[in-house]
């Protein structure tokens, strides 16, 4: 059973998501909240596996909250679900930054709201690729990337970099063995060696090292 705790300041947006979620098989809805620190309070003693984490809230913020609630937990943290309006604000980009592993659109779908939270469970960090690469082309944007410094290069190998780069740019496993002419199989091993390497936990987070290390490019 994947248990969610829904943090959102709109009733009517956590009334929604815990029909929508409440109705599918193996998810159940263990909590909600308004603000970032009653979700804090929340996560730590509900234990979530996903937390669907709304941005922007009077009584304190997502980003707040998704530092605090990774922090608390560093051994088994909670995957942290970004619920968002899609404005492309700073926001945004530091809850990725603070270790959220996907998107997901206030207004999107039922059954993508469904497949996202078990997907996140699964440990598949990466959501829908129109979105992903629509929000790392703005960070990438804002924050134009630096030059990869010697420790960076030597980390990775160049195989497994040019896989990372592949990664950031939005592309799949299918579509980076596709480009590189490699099986799929084999660019999951190289991506998960990389990914030990650099410590990230999911494919989201090693986008976010990547530009914020240089190794990927606008």
């Amino acid at each position: 059973m994947i248990r969610v705790l829904l943090v959102d300041d709109q009733t009517v947006v956590r009334a929604g998501f815990r029909v929508i979620l409440g109705s599918a098989d193996g998810i159940e809805v263990v909590g909600e909240c308004g603000d970032g620190p009653a979700a804090v309070e929340l996560a730590g003693r509900l234990r979530p596996d996903v937390v669907c984490m709304d941005v922007r809230m009077p009584g304190g913020d997502g980003l707040a909250a998704t530092r605090r609630i990774l922090a608390d937990a560093p051994a088994d943290p909670p995957e942290i679900l970004i619920v968002t309006t899609f404005d492309l604000d700073e926001y945004v980009f530091g809850a990725l930054e603070a270790g959220a592993a996907g998107f997901i659109l206030k207004d999107t779908e039922p059954d993508d709201l469904i497949d996202a939270v078990r997907r996140l469970a699964a440990g598949h960090g990466l959501m829908d690729q129109a979105v992903t690469r629509r929000v790392m082309a703005e960070f990438a944007r804002r924050r134009p990337a630096p030059r990869p410094g010697e420790g960076v290069l030597e980390l990775l190998t160049a195989r497994e970099a040019e896989i990372v780069r592949l990664l950031a740019q939005g592309m799949s496993n299918a579509e980076i063995g596709a480009r590189l002419f490699i099986e799929t199989s084999t660019v999951k091993s190289h991506l998960g060696r990389a990914m030990t390497k650099i410590g990230t936990r999911d494919r989201l987070q090693t986008v976010v090292w990547a530009y914020r290390n240089g190794v990927a490019r606008p």
